[in-house]
């Protein structure tokens, strides 16, 4: 890509208008959580690329439009929306199994692949340079991940049995993978519920405190209306023990997190599976919000499928995600889309800290290759939404990948540093603007 050369002033103000466009509305409601917000983004340059999403997609708009591997096809795929190297962890599927894989799908929507890959390959430069990798050593790892896509997509394209692509479990994990695995596993939902709740009167509650919020007989009464239109989302299986929707109690929240800042969410506890009170359930409701990629995507009819934002998050997730939460659902509170999903205790996000030896950089960044891959094949003609996608998303890309292997690892690499650096000194910019003042609202 090539962002025109601006001063910083200039650069400036082009973040400041992305972030009006992007936060006007919940910082003008919530400043406070914007300033919790921000100084989290302040802390480095790659916290500050995971909250701008918006940034991004409006510097790649300046690309020329179309670009190398992408087609009428391969330009309308389910895509993340906001791949970098630490959105993936672990979950728990609709089976049971423990999976690693890519998670946080609140961004997701239908665009072209290329900028899923982008977006991760720009991370992977920013983790190697905080890591003191040198720019060779960054290119072989944007290398490796290209590699270790190009790989399991052809795989998956050509009929591979899924025996010989399987994903990432307790069995099939190596590395900081199969650590996450482990660290999830010996999580408990005891242990989650006993960090949230309290048992009074022989029942399950919230416990006071802890960044719960009591609610008014008005805004519970809301909630749990909301609640009702939630569970005609959910599939028929779900709903095999109608005991298990039984509500024990709701609590508020406020959204934390870099994309959750003035987000208001609310928490419900549940029965659960079996009266044992170890078995209860807490699912959480929280307002959907438009993703950045969608701002640049002009194909109405996309747009036009999903009822809402809570509506576009799970269905976007149930494409991209095999065998996804079965408790994930939408609903609508204040006239406004919810997405609604199980506060999991097997959630375990990657943690690149510990992760310093290049080799196991490497290791983890092919993984990582072979996740995305996985997750765009899973989201085509046989996800359920063949309207939006109505064919194999595997065979597409590889098709188009085919027709200029030679070059595809030098579009990430070249992206990968130049957009490195742009984030780093967006970075400093940002940190600039914000404690000077300069940011309106705050």
């Amino acid at each position: 890509m090539s962002v025109p050369q601006l001063s910083a002033e200039q650069r400036g103000e082009e973040i400041l208008a992305v972030f009006n466009t992007a936060f006007g509305d919940l910082l003008a409601a919530d400043p406070a959580a914007f300033r919790v917000k921000f100084r989290k983004m302040a802390a480095s340059a790659f916290a500050f690329y995971r909250g701008t999403a918006g940034l991004f997609y409006r510097d790649l708009e300046q690309e020329k439009r179309g670009g190398p591997y992408l087609d009428e096809r391969t330009s309308r795929v389910w895509i993340h929306g906001d791949l970098h190297a630490e959105n993936f962890g672990t979950y728990m599927d609709a089976q049971g199994r423990l999976i690693f894989n890519v998670n946080d799908f609140d961004e997701a929507y239908v665009g072209p692949f290329t900028w899923d890959l982008k977006r991760l390959a720009a991370s992977v430069a920013l983790i190697g340079y905080a890591k003191a990798l040198s720019d060779e050593q960054i290119t072989a790892l944007v290398r490796t991940y290209a590699a270790a896509y190009r790989e399991r997509i052809h795989a998956l394209a050509t009929g591979a049995k899924s025996d010989e692509v399987p994903p990432f479990t307790l069995d099939t994990a190596q590395g900081p993978l199969l650590d996450a695995l482990r660290d999830a596993r010996s999580l408990t939902r005891f242990g989650l519920l006993d960090s949230m709740t309290e048992i009074r009167d022989f029942e399950r509650r919230f416990a006071p405190g802890g960044g719960s919020i009591e609610l008014d007989a008005a805004t519970r009464y809301k909630v749990l209306a909301a609640f009702d239109g939630y569970l005609e989302t959910l599939p028929e299986s779900s709903l095999d023990r109608p005991d298990s929707y039984r509500v024990k109690d709701v609590v508020g929240r406020r959204g934390i997190g870099i994309g959750s800042a003035g987000l208001p969410s609310y928490n419900i506890l549940l029965e659960g599976a079996t009266d044992a009170l170890e078995n209860d359930v807490v699912i959480y409701i929280k307002q959907a919000q438009t993703p950045a990629v969608s701002r640049h995507i002009t194909d109405s009819s996309i747009r036009e499928y999903f009822q809402h934002e809570g509506h576009r998050t799970v269905i976007s997730q149930r494409a991209l995600q095999a065998h996804a939460d079965p408790w994930l659902g939408w609903t609508e509170l204040d006239g406004a889309g919810q997405l609604v999903a199980e506060v999991s205790p097997y959630a375990v996000d990657l943690d690149w800290g510990d992760i310093d030896d290049p080799e196991e950089i490497a290791a983890v960044v092919a993984d990582l290759g072979r996740s995305t891959a996985t997750m765009h094949a899973a989201a085509d003609d046989e996800s359920g939404h063949s309207e939006l996608v109505p064919f194999s998303t595997e065979r597409a890309i590889d098709a188009a990948i085919a027709g200029d292997e030679e070059n595809f690892g030098d579009l990430l690499v070249d992206f990968a540093h130049e957009y490195g650096a742009r984030a780093r000194e967006d970075h400093q910019i940002f940190v600039d603007l914000f404690r000077n003042g300069r940011i309106p609202g705050l």
